[in-house]
């Protein structure tokens, strides 16, 4: 496959063209860290940023703003529905070393849009509007704002509201290819990724459904989109996100893990969740960070060896794990089962 030439967010080069997506309860430091390790997408984003939490001074909150200089450029994503709420955000947020603020308008779940955040701004654009225009003014990195296609069906709204976002300064807009009220269901229409391209001069996200090198390859093509933003496809599973990294830059790359590659990994993710909880919080014993941390990735952990024989057994024993040697006696065992030779 021919290569994807970078785009700039300002003077940020984005290279390759390939975006991890802001995850909630996924791209906290330690994925980043290990998707950075595994296959270097051209920008990361933190789990979304509530700016209500910051304001309130949630130390939960504040500790997803770590970043670590090895994960750059990062953006951190933050979501609210006061203007001015937001811009104190972003001041704090651009304080903390963040190379781009991204505004979220595009998680439609019941506990963000009840406030009037995330995707319930589809349906409001002059608040959509101010609110890009406030925090644009606020800071001086690059702002940049993450959509879906609008509210419903009965409204294609993404065009108009980017429109609005560019002319107050907005520098790129992400496109998750849904409705807000599809949720995760049914396939993204791409098509609609290409309306927006030619509404807007500032770079265009294509995000939904890319899985696969030729996935993103098909949506740039297809689109005109300047990148692709991955998600799901990424989860405990940052060989894929490798391939699509490779193929962008021209490289071919056709690469499965193995078994033992996919258990160190997710130990080495546990031990970095684990550093994450005892460097957030210096009050707390290394005991109960180690806790925290392990009850944390109890869902997450388990999919790093999705698929393979009696895997669903050896997530429900990780499901009721508490100690990073619990996990990793079951997932050395496990991988020793599998294959006798592997021991560490």
């Amino acid at each position: 496959m021919m290569p994807v030439s970078p785009f700039y967010i300002d003077d940020i080069k984005i290279d390759p063209p390939l975006l991890l997506a802001p995850m909630e309860d996924v791209t906290a430091w330690p994925f980043r860290i290990i998707c950075k390790e595994i296959a270097n997408p051209g920008l990361v984003f933190t789990e979304f940023v509530s700016a209500m939490a910051i304001h309130h001074n949630a130390k939960k909150t504040y500790k997803k703003l770590k970043i670590d200089p090895n994960e750059r450029p990062i953006a951190v994503q933050i979501f609210g529905s006061d203007p001015h709420i937001m811009a104190e955000t972003a001041r704090i947020v651009e304080s903390y070393g963040a190379d781009i603020i991204d505004i979220n308008m595009g998680c439609w779940v019941p506990k963000v849009c009840k406030t009037g955040s995330g995707a319930a701004l589809l349906k409001d654009p002059l608040l959509a509007e101010n609110i890009v225009k406030t925090v644009v003014n606020s800071v001086k990195v690059p702002v940049t704002v993450k959509v879906r296609a609008g509210w419903d069906y009965s409204l294609f709204a993404a065009p108009e509201l980017a429109v609005r976002f560019e002319a107050v300064g907005a520098k790129m807009i992400t496109l998750h290819a849904r409705f807000a009220k599809q949720g995760f269901e049914g396939k993204s229409n791409w098509d609609l990724i290409s309306k927006l391209v030619e509404s807007v001069k500032i770079p265009v996200i294509g995000n939904g459904d890319i899985k696969t090198p030729e996935d993103a390859h098909q949506v740039i093509t297809q689109t005109g989109c300047a990148g692709v933003m991955v998600g799901r496809g990424a989860i405990s599973n940052p060989w894929a996100l490798a391939e699509i990294s490779a193929s962008l830059s021209g490289k071919s790359l056709q690469y499965t893990p193995t078994l033992q590659e996919r258990t160190s990994t997710a130990l080495r993710h546990l031990k970095l969740m684990i550093d994450y909880e005892t460097n957030a919080d210096p009050t707390i014993t290394q005991e109960c960070a180690e806790i925290r941390a392990t009850r944390s990735l109890r869902g997450l952990l388990p999919l790093y060896i999705k698929n393979y024989p009696e895997a669903s057994k050896i997530r429900n024993k990780i499901t009721q794990c508490d100690y990073y040697s619990e996990v990793e006696d079951i997932l050395l065992d496990y991988a020793n089962s599998q294959n006798p030779a592997y021991t560490s």
